[in-house]
């Protein structure tokens, strides 16, 4: 079974990616000393990683004031909701506010929108 976590955990664990393959291409560079054209690039390079990741969370922190909190039934706990199923930040409970979706097993492309 794959293993499944909420929308915003994922995007903010892609995030903390970003930091360190920022971190990992500015320490290549340092093997590069020798070339400073290189260096500049590898150094340029992870510095650009580190903002786009900065640009991510602030992107998530907007996006996450705006999405709907329910309590999960699970673990009594609030939690913060995207589309139309998502699992508890905390548990890991399957989530939906559609009623049609009550009981079926969960899956991700509950939240494409399928014109069938």
């Amino acid at each position: 079974m794959a293993r499944y976590s909420s929308k915003i955990n994922k995007i903010r664990t892609f995030a903390l990616s970003l930091i360190f393959i920022g971190f990992i291409v500015m320490y290549v560079g340092i093997f590069f000393r020798t070339s400073p054209l290189i260096m500049t690039i590898f150094m340029i390079l992870g510095l650009l990683f580190i903002i786009a990741s900065t640009i991510v969370y602030f992107w998530i922190g907007m996006l996450s004031t705006k999405t709907i909190q329910v309590k999960c039934p699970n673990c009594g706990k609030h939690t913060k909701m995207l589309g139309r199923v998502d699992m508890c930040m905390y548990c890991r409970e399957p989530l939906t506010l559609d009623p049609n979706l009550v009981g079926k097993e969960f899956d991700e492309s509950f939240n494409k929108n399928s014109e069938k």
